[in-house]
């Protein structure tokens, strides 16, 4: 079945989500893989191989300099132009402590971008979805029509390490998602991951916010909550998507246990492709599909 991943990362020695010796030594605890690298060649093999397009995120670049981040960007756009049937687009962090320059970047990065581009917002590690910085970003996504990819639910960085690494977990909490929501109408938000320990209220931001979809990396679908497995049949069933987290999580693990979770092939062709295609015709965006 046809798969629009709308977030997951690189596999490449280069764009590897995972950059310190003790979190690598941690995927095996956390994600249950151990960490191998690819060319980009091999990952785009990977990604056509199990008939998949995926939005990537480097994840790791929200602590990059400037210079890094326009680095990081370039060596994005160049591999997707080489492999546009297997890289659909990208999630970019600013970080909008940079002002304009965070601005700036933003802008460059949609003016470069081949297909898909989306503003990734993950308060694990720095300020909360909510904060006032952000405003300045979320006002140009606006206007240059891209979603941005709020981050919800507790996070695997910084697990298992003293203090969390620093991460302060409430900054993932879906009050945050509730309140950009409601301050930009206008935005088109997804929110990223299953939101535990706070799926219910999660899924309750997702009800009563129209302009919030959802995709669903970095967990397996058995381990969803029972909140959340009634909603992706119910009323979330035309706003919930796919979303990996390779290389951490295989698109074989996944898939397998989406179908073995018992849901109808109707609901995974709502899952797999189907709503994230609603997604993207919803903003004008045909030719990103």
């Amino acid at each position: 079945m046809k798969i629009i991943d709308l977030h997951s990362h690189w596999g490449t020695a280069r764009g590897y989500p995972l950059r310190r010796k003790e979190t690598l030594e941690l995927q095996k605890r956390n994600w249950n893989s151990t960490p191998s690298y690819m060319t980009e060649a091999e990952m785009a093999e990977y990604f056509v191989a199990q008939n998949v397009q995926t939005v990537l995120d480097f994840g790791f670049s929200k602590f990059a300099s400037l210079s890094e981040l326009r680095e990081l960007h370039d060596y994005a756009f160049e591999v997707q132009r080489r492999y546009p049937e297997a890289i659909l687009g990208h999630w970019v962090h600013t970080d909008p402590s940079l002002g304009e320059a965070a601005l700036d970047e933003l802008v460059r990065c949609i003016e470069l971008a081949p297909r898909f581009i989306g503003l990734a917002v993950n308060g694990s590690g720095g300020a909360p979805a909510s904060d006032a910085s952000y405003e300045p970003l979320y006002q140009l996504c606006i206007q240059r029509n891209i979603p941005v990819l709020i981050f919800i639910g507790t996070t695997n960085q910084g697990s298992g390490l003293p203090g969390g690494g620093g991460v302060l977990l409430d900054h993932c909490h879906p009050r945050h998602l509730d309140a950009v929501a409601a301050r930009f109408p206008d935005l088109q938000i997804v929110a990223g991951r299953p939101a535990w320990p706070w799926q219910a209220e999660a899924n309750a931001v997702l009800i009563h916010k129209k302009n919030v979809w959802y995709e669903l990396h970095g967990w397996s679908p058995k381990y969803h909550t029972p909140e959340l497995k009634y909603e992706i049949t119910h009323r979330l069933k035309d706003r919930v998507m796919f979303g990996a987290d390779y290389p951490l999580l295989s698109y074989e693990r996944l898939v397998g246990d989406w179908h073995n979770e018992g849901y109808d092939n109707e609901t995974l062709e709502r899952v797999f492709h189907r709503n994230a295609e609603a997604f993207l015709r919803s903003m004008g965006r045909e030719a990103w599909i």
